[in-house]
């Protein structure tokens, strides 16, 4: 553990002093009078907030200091901007030595070539972050129409999906006041969450409360039940934990209930939670050992690779987890990763429907390219 975490740390450190150089070169053709230290020291100070945020997000400290929200706010922020600089440098050097390679341009590259690439880099990577945080904040309302056969009274039910919230710096007290009034804005039957509901540091919602009174205003038929993410753990799971109990949302830990008779709805703790979350996870087949699988079965585990734990008395299962990879080209990574790392997948008419959603909001950079931040709306027929 000790090794693997020295050698990303001097990766990064490593991608950082890459980065920083190139960018140092591009300023002393603008400003040839640069001071190399003060840069260096201002650079610095920007990488290491990466470092320090992912340390208050493992941490339960309380984060009353503007500092502290404003070091955890301008560390995501970081993150995004540290990824596509590293990205893009790096495919322009690759261009460039094949460019020089193929003798398009002499070798070494004339200073002016150099300079231009450069150029080109960090107006990509500033349109492509102020694009990423303005469609992050655009959230999107998705249909996927199925059909259940199983027999119920009922005609059809209205399930309104969110999942990763990462409620935290970023998505804060206003984001919860948007996603509230567009889950009721769409009149749900029930709500359902699919894990993420914080970022891992519950100390980083600037006001747990008002976030309480919002997510109480929540208006579905059969109310709000909730399954934990991975990021739904670590030091102040206790106090995730009380949270969603105040918001009036029931929290399902591998287990099940019954609703009004007509169906069934199983809450997964997650498989691979990022710190502790009280017990461990139970083994599938006891928790789904006793419950009457005649009335339709759906299933929230934030992680899609689950989905193969079930069987086909299963008729939907709910996941989250991928963000369809959220920034590309990361997007491409998930999508070879996970068999459904995004939408609606049935393997055949007898298995289960498994809808995986982007989510509602973001983790790391706070950034949405090539994705998009959503809500799922579920439109169940039951024949």
């Amino acid at each position: 553990m000790v090794f693997a975490f020295l050698f990303i740390f001097a990766m990064y450190a490593a991608s950082n002093y890459y980065i920083a150089r190139k960018i140092f070169k591009w300023l002393q053709h603008v400003f040839p009078s640069i001071n190399g230290i003060i840069y260096g020291v201002i650079y610095s100070l920007c990488a290491v907030t990466i470092i320090i945020n992912l340390l208050l997000s493992s941490s339960a400290m309380t984060t009353d200091s503007s500092i502290v929200n404003f070091i955890g706010q301008f560390g995501d922020y970081w993150m995004g901007i540290y990824f596509y600089l590293f990205l893009l440098l790096l495919l322009s050097d690759v261009i460039l030595l094949i460019i020089k390679w193929i003798k398009i341009i002499p070798s070494p590259a004339p200073k002016r070539v150099i300079f231009h690439t450069r150029s080109v880099v960090l107006i990509l990577v500033i349109g492509l972050v102020s694009y990423g945080i303005y469609n992050a904040n655009q959230i999107k309302e998705v249909t996927y129409p199925i059909q259940i056969h199983k027999s119920t009274s009922l005609d059809h039910l209205n399930i309104v999906l969110i999942s990763d919230l990462h409620l935290g710096y970023v998505n804060d007290v206003k984001f919860i006041e948007d996603v509230v009034d567009r889950i009721n804005n769409m009149q749900p039957d029930i709500v359902l969450m699919s894990g993420d509901i914080f970022n891992g540091n519950y100390y980083a919602l600037s006001n747990p409360s008002k976030g309480i009174e919002l997510l109480n205003t929540i208006q579905s038929t059969y109310g709000v039940y909730a399954c934990l993410g991975n990021h739904d753990a670590g030091r102040s799971y206790d106090e995730i934990v009380n949270f969603i109990d105040k918001s009036n949302i029931k929290l399902l830990n591998d287990e099940h209930v019954v609703i009004d008779n007509q169906f069934v709805v199983v809450g997964r703790r997650d498989s691979s939670p990022i710190g502790d979350q009280g017990n461990a996870r139970a083994v599938t087949s006891e928790v789904m050992g006793n419950i009457d699988t005649t009335m339709p079965v759906i299933v929230m585990d934030h992680q899609p690779t689950n989905m193969i734990q079930y069987g086909d008395d299963v008729d939907l299962i709910l996941s989250g987890h991928t963000h369809q990879g959220q920034v590309f080209p990361a997007n491409l990574i998930t999508n070879a990763m996970f068999t459904v790392d995004y939408g609606h997948y049935q393997k055949n008419q007898n298995s289960p429907n498994v809808i995986v959603t982007s989510g509602a909001g973001t983790w790391g950079p706070p950034l949405r390219i090539g994705t998009n931040s959503e809500i799922a709306l579920i439109k169940v027929d039951f024949k």
